[in-house]
């Protein structure tokens, strides 16, 4: 059975000094509580799961993307002389 929106309640603990934090970005959004700390959470969950997800490509993208993959690697000139140099480590 899905969850109706705000359905779910969620009880956190904080520290006092990360309550403080939060609540004086919240202040300056001015959004309540709720509002940031669920979308910050939905954020960093997007953020977190973005390049753990299938993605699908048409069939132009996905040859372009291949493309890519399988062209020889570019060496800019200046770390080609870089590392032609000994090293300052040695």
């Amino acid at each position: 059975m899905a969850a109706k929106t705000r359905e779910l309640r969620w009880n956190l603990r904080v520290a006092p000094s990360d309550d403080a934090l939060i609540r004086a970005a919240s202040d300056a959004l001015e959004t309540n509580l709720t509002t940031f700390v669920r979308d910050a959470a939905l954020i960093e969950a997007r953020r977190v799961l973005t390049d753990r997800r299938q993605f699908a490509l048409e069939p132009d993208a996905w040859q372009t993307f291949c493309d890519l993959l399988d062209r020889p690697a570019e060496v800019p000139a200046g770390l080609q002389d870089l590392f032609s140099k000994p090293s300052v480590f040695k």
